[in-house]
């Protein structure tokens, strides 16, 4: 869905797509020990930096801007480019919890 309209704006497509709500909570919780591995990882190498505001910033000359690996690898991360540019052009946090049932 995100993938295949990219222009269209990520609250837009939660609307008039709400089968993604069906088990939503269940497959994030599912996926954060993959996020926080994939984060400490990060920190280690120094990929990544936390601001004093709390954003999570790349490091200059760390990290990769080209997309590759397998299609599947590319998608996903085509489609995590995609939702990071609307989380920031969102830039409300309470939005984004509304908009995908999540209680902060």
């Amino acid at each position: 869905m995100i993938a295949s309209s990219p222009r269209s704006y990520l609250l837009k497509i939660a609307e008039k797509n709400q089968q993604i709500m069906v088990g939503f909570t269940h497959r994030t919780t599912q996926m954060l020990p993959y996020a926080f591995e994939g984060f400490g990882l990060l920190m280690e190498r120094g990929c990544i930096a936390v601001a004093d505001d709390g954003r999570i910033q790349t490091v200059p000359k760390k990290v990769r801007k080209t997309i590759d690996g397998t299609t599947e690898t590319v998608a996903c991360q085509k489609v995590a480019r995609i939702v990071g540019k609307e989380f920031a052009r969102i830039a409300d946090r309470a939005t984004v919890y509304t908009t995908f049932g999540i209680r902060p």
